[in-house]
């Protein structure tokens, strides 16, 4: 069975162009919709399909290195590499509210820029912004601040996310929103359409409590791969190939099956260096080989033959130069010549001259011998084979080698057994020791008495010694057996190895992660935060939770459109699970509907854009003026927004007088007596 090998994308972030300031867009101050989720910022005009930004809401600000300027932070999609900067990242959101406003403000310039608005210190559109549901009022005033002070905006209006995309599918008035974000879910009931902000509850578990659930399990399956295993690759993981399960612990006890097990895993190849391996070569190619050595070989030490003569060649003549000085005469450059050669007298010169005419006639008798012989390399002798390993000539080759192979693995099955004894006979309780002591006890019983031997401790020292082996008389036997076998297999098995494996191992299988359970367990944290230490209840408890706090006909009313939207929500699994869920805890025979946004990631961004083309779009806009005279954490309400409630007034601050009086402290005299 071929077994399918998932290979990581490791996607990598493509930078974002800037967008043309189209003069349409200018002169009609086209809205401005912002989703600003806690996992991605989603950027477009009202009038457009498609947002045109779409990038992860984080920055990274580079190192300062010695010497130069501090590097421009990174926003969104112009970090490539997100796992090398992953412990310099920063983000505006707390869960899922903004409140590091510096963070803000780099987003914000991100986005104006890469929307090509190129207005001199101001943004001329209306800004429709998204924010988290029931908004602390501190954050929305800084908010606010921001946008009209920073960048001068005209207006802003305010909406939930979950509720754009709940209007963007048209649902019916009545329903129960499951909003699954990025740090929080949220259960929200919808009657008469408008958002029970009362009776809605949060629950602290979304995506990326899923992701790092996932990063950590696989760290600690596998630890020796704890670097490779980052959370991009979690991420990648949870998003492609996870599911929630119908029935988690029927999903559990089917996994412990083991075929069940090998069909189901998901085997992902982590990247890893092949070593260098040289390809098979066939017994002729080898031969070659050996041969094309053996020439180079000999070609060296011909060279060096020659270089060898011409240097004891010219020294000769050097040294007969000098001795015919002597025959002419010159006995003075004679002297000096012996002396530059370490000579002391006429006889150590010819004494030298005579070994170096010998040593010059012998370097050219072996030239002149390794000319005249044919180049003949003698080949390694394969081992000599006995009779009884010999292949027969009727016998088949393949069937000759798998024998070869059997007996030499019968002989280390005999001594894995061997070992295997000896380790049991060494360990007190293991059962071949305890026989060994019964049969011990019985040998040692007297006549018509019992004998308790081996009921003590002491009697243990005893048995040990009655344990020792002298040895096995046909190890040495063996041994040799084996080397003849390994030798034969050697050279005539082309799949032997010295480690006695003939299946050769699957490039890049160490470097494996089996994914099985895992891929069921982390999104299973949405019905169960418990397995991460959560004391919240699932999303399951919740809805049952919440429709408790409604008469029956309301619980009716809002089960009949059970809403899921969100990033989180594209679990494969996850609306056969709630509905499964939702039969459990309503009485029997009771009606209900459970739907998914169209598009659980895009829908709330459309839906603000559907908002921004409404005819009544301005009527919902708080202008500059507005939010002089009102507060940053004024807004209009509608249909998708939160409730304005407006924060109470300071305490005034209680002037306590403070009166000031003389305290008079009179000596007092203390009689003390003394011994």
């Amino acid at each position: 069975m071929d077994i399918e090998l998932i290979e990581l994308k490791d996607a990598k972030a493509v930078p974002d162009i800037i967008h043309p300031y189209l003069e349409r867009v200018k002169t009609e101050c086209i809205p401005l919709v912002i989703d600003n989720g806690s996992y991605n910022c989603r950027v477009g005009w009202a009038t457009e399909k498609e947002p045109q930004l779409t990038f992860k809401n984080l920055i990274a600000k580079p190192r300062k290195e010695r010497g130069k300027k501090d590097g421009e932070p990174q926003v969104g999609n112009d970090i490539a590499n997100i796992e090398a900067v992953r412990f310099q990242l920063k983000t505006q959101f707390d869960r899922n509210v903004v409140t590091h406003f510096e963070a803000q403000e780099q987003i914000f310039d991100y986005t104006f820029t890469h929307m090509g608005i190129d207005t001199d210190g101001c943004v001329n559109h209306p800004v429709i912004l998204t924010e988290a549901f029931l908004n602390p009022n501190y954050s929305r005033n800084l908010m606010a601040e921001l946008l009209f002070e920073c960048y001068n905006v005209p207006s802003v209006t305010y909406g939930i996310d979950c509720l754009f995309s709940y209007q963007h599918n048209n649902c019916p008035p009545d329903g129960l929103i499951v909003s699954i974000g990025y740090h929080t879910t949220h259960i929200i009931p919808i009657l008469d359409g408008k958002a029970d902000a009362q009776n809605a509850r949060r629950i602290n578990v979304g995506g990326y409590h899923i992701t790092s659930y996932m990063h950590k399990l696989l760290q600690l399956k596998y630890p020796v791969h704890v670097n490779a295993i980052t959370l991009s690759r979690a991420e990648e993981l949870i998003h492609e190939h996870s599911m929630i399960a119908l029935n988690y612990q029927e999903e559990l006890s089917k996994w412990a099956d083991v075929d069940y097990y090998d069909t189901q895993v998901l085997r992902v190849q982590l990247p890893y260096i092949a070593p260098a391996t040289a390809p098979g070569l066939t017994l002729e190619q080898q031969k070659e080989r050996k041969r094309e050595l053996a020439r180079r070989l000999m070609e060296i030490n011909a060279r060096k033959r020659e270089e060898r003569l011409a240097e004891d060649e010219e020294q000769l003549n050097q040294l007969l130069a000098v001795q015919d000085l002597l025959e002419e005469g010159e006995l003075d450059e004679f002297d000096q010549a012996l002396k530059s050669y370490s000579l002391a007298n006429e006889a150590d010169l010819i004494k030298m001259i005579n070994n170096l005419q010998a040593k010059v006639e012998r370097t050219r008798q072996k030239i002149v011998a390794a000319n005249s012989q044919e180049e003949n390399i003698i080949m390694e002798e394969k081992p000599k084979i006995k009779s009884s390993l010999q292949p027969k000539d009727q016998q088949d080759f393949d069937e000759w080698i798998a024998g070869v192979r059997k007996k030499r693995q019968e002989i280390l099955d005999k001594r894995m057994a061997k070992r295997q004894r000896r380790q049991d006979m060494a360990k007190r309780r293991t059962a071949a020791a305890q026989e060994r002591m019964r049969l011990i006890s019985q040998l040692a019983k007297k006549e018509k008495r019992d004998d308790d031997f081996g009921m003590r401790d002491e009697d243990w020292d005893v048995y040990k010694v009655i344990n020792r082996e002298g040895g096995d008389s046909d190890s040495e036997l063996e041994q040799e057996k084996l080397l003849e076998l390994e030798d034969v297999l050697r050279h005539h098995d082309p799949e032997f190895d010295s480690a006695g494996s003939s299946v050769p191992m699957v490039p890049g299988e160490t470097h494996q992660l089996h994914v099985g359970v895992e891929r069921l367990r982390a999104p299973e944290l949405l019905f169960q935060p418990s397995m991460i230490g959560s004391v919240e209840a699932g999303i399951a408890e919740t809805i049952e939770f919440v429709l408790k706090q409604y008469t029956a006909e309301e619980q009716t009313r809002l089960v009949s459109n059970v809403f899921l939207t969100g990033g989180s929500t594209a679990f494969p699994g996850l609306l056969e699970r709630l509905k499964r869920e939702l039969r459990e805890m309503r009485p029997f025979g009771s009606n209900f509907q459970v739907n998914i946004a169209k598009n659980t990631s895009l829908d709330a961004w459309y839906g603000a854009r559907d908002f921004g083309l409404n005819g009544n779009f301005p009527e919902y806009l708080v202008s500059r003026k507005e939010y002089e005279e009102k507060g940053g954490e004024y807004f209009k309400e509608h249909s998708t927004s939160n409730t304005y409630t407006r924060s109470p007034d300071p305490l005034p601050m209680i002037q306590v007088p403070v009166t000031s009086e003389q305290v008079i402290v009179e000596d007092a005299v203390v009689d003390v007596e003394i011994d």
